[in-house]
């Protein structure tokens, strides 16, 4: 940290660094004067009377408030999970934003949970035949009758076979094809495109309507509402009411 010279010895980082900080300091500072900022709501009176010289931004959760991307100034209290997305999609890159939201369960929590969940990992087990067949289903996710075809590579009978699969990963047969395919479909929705009806049939669901019910009983909402919230593409920071730089 060095010294600029400011209003109460105010530390402004190298400029290498990007510090957030609370935007009234930064406003005596005069740090802010020309650019967009925020902070709480209820400073709006406060920027209006005394910093006229900052576009003050009160409906904002986040801004990138100029001095090439160097500060951030950001809403209420709570707002520091979106400037942690913020900071992860800048230097780690948006997939990587969107995990730890859902990780971290930051976000939009209308829905409960369930959006912000991924498959349970099954359990570490040391049946080989088991082992076997899940590698096949991972690499084959679209294929027609998946148990059955699971249940003859692993030449086991059918009831050995289910019973064998439950007890090495803690999944039926088919609840390990479902939440499998739905991972997947999220991963599709999320980095492409193409229509919820292409992404069921890359998958190996004819019927859209079946695969939307399954997806929204997995992921607590639907399809066309994962890819809202989650698309990389459209979402360069996840979540965020943001301000560029200016």
């Amino acid at each position: 940290m060095r010294s600029c010279g400011c209003a109460g010895g105010l530390k402004v980082a190298p400029r290498s660094a990007r510090p957030a900080a609370v935007a009234v300091v930064l406003a005596e500072a005069g740090l802010l004067d020309g650019h967009e900022a925020t902070s709480h709501w209820a400073t709006a009176a406060l920027f209006r009377d005394y910093y006229p010289a900052v576009r003050f931004r009160p409906e904002r959760i986040l801004c990138d408030s100029g001095h090439h991307g160097r500060i951030v100034t950001t809403g209420g209290a709570s707002s520091w999970q979106d400037l942690a997305l913020y900071l992860i999609g800048r230097f780690c890159g948006a997939v990587e934003a969107a995990r730890i939201a859902r990780l971290f369960v930051i976000g939009d929590r209308g829905n409960g949970q369930l959006p912000f969940s991924t498959m349970a990992t099954p359990r570490r087990h040391e049946d080989s035949v088991i082992a076997e067949v899940q590698g096949w289903i991972a690499e084959n996710l679209a294929q027609p009758n998946p148990v059955a075809q699971m249940a003859r590579r692993s030449g086991l009978h059918d009831r050995t076979f289910k019973r064998r699969f439950r007890q090495a990963t803690g999944y039926t047969p088919i609840d390990y094809v479902h939440a499998l395919r739905v991972e997947e479909a999220k991963h599709m929705l999320e980095t492409s495109s193409i229509s919820v009806e292409a992404v069921a049939a890359e998958i190996g669901y004819a019927d859209p309507a079946h695969f939307s019910r399954l997806f929204r009983r997995l992921a607590g909402i639907t399809p066309a509402q994962w890819r809202r919230r989650y698309f990389i593409a459209a979402i360069p920071h996840p979540k965020l009411d943001y301000c560029g730089t200016s």
